[in-house]
């Protein structure tokens, strides 16, 4: 069923969605033939009542529950009927263009959609190489890239490139990179580089970086590198900075540290230190 990707960007609009194996979704309707049609179509701005996907492989993937043996399409759409259900879109009939697995079909899309946020696209670029993806998506490019992934990304950049990854995402960036992860990312960076990650984050960086976890992060830094952990406090009503220093203060290189309940630096295999104890006390900001 494998047909030849030709569609009228002038009227139609590209379909990202996912069938079971069987080609069946909701209550058995089939997507085995070329052309499908809602049997109930409404054109009311809520779910049911039509065909559902997402508009040019972007929105939620959580609106379908994924299988490891489900089957993805590709569907043209005429754009003039496409209802925006946020995340989602409905539409009263469609054309299949391909099927295959996830990963192949969403980075086919990629592909036909270049700048294009496609979720579980898997893309790759040599140097100097722009590479956007969106949810669950993985890039991979050479020195100097820009790569952009959205929650749940792996992205992984040559020297002086620049990471963007949504939360929960895993980045990993060559000397000089900039990398910037959202809450729950794990972030490597090599000599010179720049981290930030969002709340419950983990960052790496080589000799000389700066690395910038938001709270409840784990920090590891090499020689000559700069640790920041952001806090909130609550009786200011503000966002504080913790610094330090690695090879000052007892902080140790190539060591991952955390916050204690006095935002102060502690190694993270250490229990949290009462109130009022001693510990090593760089800088706070």
């Amino acid at each position: 069923m494998n047909t030849p990707l030709k569609y009228n960007p002038k009227t139609e609009s590209l379909v990202l969605r996912a069938c079971r194996a069987d080609l069946t979704s909701r209550n058995g309707f089939s997507w085995k033939s070329k052309h499908v049609k809602a049997p109930d179509w409404s054109s009311a701005p809520q779910c049911g009542s039509g065909l559902h996907g997402w508009l040019n492989g972007q929105g939620h993937p959580d609106v379908w529950e994924h299988r490891d043996d489900d089957k993805w399409l590709i569907l043209a759409v005429k754009t003039s009927t496409v209802v925006d259900l946020g995340g989602k879109v409905k539409f009263p009939a469609a054309r299949a263009l391909y099927v295959g697995s996830k990963v192949e079909t969403a980075s086919l899309l990629a592909s036909i959609l270049p700048g294009v946020p496609v979720m579980f696209a898997n893309l790759t670029g040599g140097h100097y190489s722009t590479l956007t993806g969106g949810d669950g998506s993985t890039l991979t490019g050479g020195d100097r890239s820009t790569l952009t992934g959205g929650y749940y990304s792996t992205l992984t950049g040559g020297d002086g490139s620049t990471l963007t990854g949504g939360h929960y995402s895993t980045l990993t960036g060559g000397d000089g990179s900039t990398l910037t992860g959202g809450d729950g990312s794990t972030l490597t960076g090599g000599y010179r580089s720049t981290l930030t990650g969002g709340d419950r984050s983990t960052l790496t960086g080589g000799d000389g970086s700066t690395l910038t976890g938001g709270d409840r992060s784990t920090l590891t830094g090499g020689e000559c590198s700069t640790l920041q952990v952001k806090w909130w406090d609550h009786v200011a009503s503000r966002e504080r900075i913790a610094t330090a220093y690695v090879g000052e203060d007892g902080i140790e290189a190539n060591t991952a540290y955390k916050l204690d309940d006095n935002h102060q630096f502690i190694k993270a295999c250490s229990k949290t230190i009462p109130a009022g104890e001693n510990v090593a006390k760089p800088k706070s900001r």
